[in-house]
């Protein structure tokens, strides 16, 4: 997330999950199924601590270096982020099938940089044209003074969170319960430099606002606020009602039937003095008027630092929260109707 208050603040391991009889996953179907008969915690438990581990601990790793836009720690992580999407089998989302929306110098208002938002895609069953973005921005600060800021929170943790959410709904896929609506997976770049890679996404969508039904946005959902640390089941939401009380009620609903963490609305607020609404890459969907959520732990003691290391990551709430986003997700995108804006 951005430290500014008005800016941007593998294969696939198959648990117990019996194949589908009554859809083919060959190609594209309108049939009708009945998603009430599907267990989703079994889709779920397919994220494992170990395989955040593995992926977090080498995205946050020195070799990225900080991962700041257009540096070649970027191009390491956007290279590492496509190759992950091409070995579960998830499409890219870009057109003509590519992975990478180039985000030119202009965005940024500097002429010699470039950048990348990393794009993948799993398309509806019966809604293709109706699009749900889970979203994370990709990028971090960079290095200083030969220091490396791994940022394995801010934003490894919603980085990683996207690639094993894809991969639990490309193994529902595989057995034959894909989305009734399509998924993105949205990467973005130049979060940290003022939300310009979601910027760029909202005024050059691939697929149009309009039928962009929700966005729900990860971005440092794997570490424990110290103001927290007496109850830390718990995740901050933000936004989730500002724009659809049905998405609200999704969201609540999802939890209570999952994971049952303590949802919390202290930022929930335009008003809110530290601006979080206003700092993440959802606010470029919400003022888009797509209803949105941004799931967030808060603030703690690395924010920012150097010290911003996997090994700090409180991993099996990190995958607890990663499971209520895809119960979410699951209903969001396979609800009879998309969520209503107020």
């Amino acid at each position: 997330m951005s430290i500014s208050l008005f800016i941007g603040c593998k294969g696939i391991k198959t648990k117990d999950i019996k194949p589908s009889t009554s859809a083919s996953v060959t190609g594209p179907s309108k049939s009708v199924l009945d998603y009430s008969q599907v267990e989703v915690m079994d889709y779920a438990n397919t994220i494992t601590v170990e395989e955040l581990k593995e992926q977090l601990y080498y995205y946050a790793s020195d070799e990225m270096e900080g991962r700041y836009t257009g540096s070649p720690g970027q191009k390491r992580a956007v290279n590492y982020l496509r190759d992950q999407y091409k070995k579960m089998g998830v499409a890219g989302g870009a057109p003509y099938g590519a992975y990478f929306q180039v985000v030119p110098g202009k965005a940024f208002g500097k002429p010699e940089l470039s950048s990348e938002n990393v794009l993948a895609f799993i398309e509806g069953r019966e809604f293709p044209d109706e699009v749900l973005v889970i979203s994370a921005h990709l990028d971090h600060v960079g290095m200083e003074d030969g220091q490396v800021f791994n940022g394995a929170d801010d934003d490894g943790s919603g980085t990683i969170a996207l690639l094993e959410l894809a991969e639990a709904f490309k193994q529902a896929v595989n057995d034959g319960y894909g989305p009734r609506r399509s998924i993105l997976f949205l990467h973005v770049t130049g979060e940290e430099i003022g939300l310009k890679g979601s910027a760029f996404y909202a005024d050059n969508p691939v697929y149009s606002m309009e039928h962009t039904i929700a966005d729900l946005n990860i971005d440092m959902i794997g570490r424990i606020d110290p103001d927290q640390k007496d109850d830390p089941n718990y995740i901050y939401l933000i936004g989730s009602d500002m724009l659809s009380q049905d998405l609200h009620d999704i969201s609540e609903a999802a939890n209570k039937k999952s994971v049952n963490l303590r949802l919390d609305y202290t930022y929930n607020g335009k008003n809110d003095p530290n601006r979080f609404y206003y700092r993440s890459d959802h606010y470029n969907f919400a003022k888009n008027n797509v209803p949105v959520i941004f799931y967030f732990n808060g603030v703690h003691e690395d924010y920012h630092k150097a010290t911003d290391t996997p090994d700090k990551i409180e991993y099996e709430l990190y995958q607890k929260r990663i499971k209520l986003i895809f119960v979410t997700a699951w209903d969001v995108a396979n609800a009879d109707q998309r969520p209503a804006l107020n």
